[in-house]
């Protein structure tokens, strides 16, 4: 999650808030069961320079990933619907991610981020856009379940 962004169309205002809060469940159950450490970079310089996290490791939040039976892998991004041009972001950001972990309070997917490129590019998933700042495409739970490196289930650890 980077800190230091706006984006004045999300419609989420505590937005950040959220995903640092489910960075930290998800950091927690990391150490707790693999000892784990995500050491996070937090600046707007040290995230557009590295990345997310010195491990290569990228966390992201997604509500509904478990109502609507689909993660939204995102791939593409605006600060503002009215800007031109997307940047590449998600699984396609160009920093030292190689990990992708992916969920809610529910469920977490770990993914390798080569997969979820090789996923994307077999054209067999719909893609959509978000308020005009979020390009993603949705993976069914079915194909998560099949391609994650691994599924974690939240709910059982309080």
């Amino acid at each position: 999650m980077r800190s230091e962004m706006n984006y004045p169309d999300c419609p989420d205002p505590d937005s950040l808030e959220s995903g640092n809060s489910f960075q930290d469940k998800v950091s927690k159950i990391l150490f707790d069961e693999s000892h784990i450490i995500i050491q996070y970079i937090t600046s707007k310089n040290g995230q557009y320079n590295t990345g997310e996290s010195e491990q290569g490791i990228e966390v992201k939040l997604d509500r509904r990933c478990t109502e609507t039976g689909r993660l939204s892998i995102e791939i593409a991004e605006k600060s503002q619907a009215s800007l031109p041009n997307w940047t590449p972001s998600g699984i396609y950001r160009n920093d030292n991610s190689w990990l992708y972990i992916h969920g809610n309070e529910e469920t977490i997917w770990i993914f390798g981020h080569t997969i979820l490129r090789l996923l994307h590019k077999s054209g067999r998933y719909k893609e959509d856009e978000a308020h005009g700042t979020i390009k993603k495409y949705y993976l069914p739970i079915s194909d998560a379940d099949r391609y994650a490196l691994k599924k974690i289930e939240m709910k059982s650890r309080g």
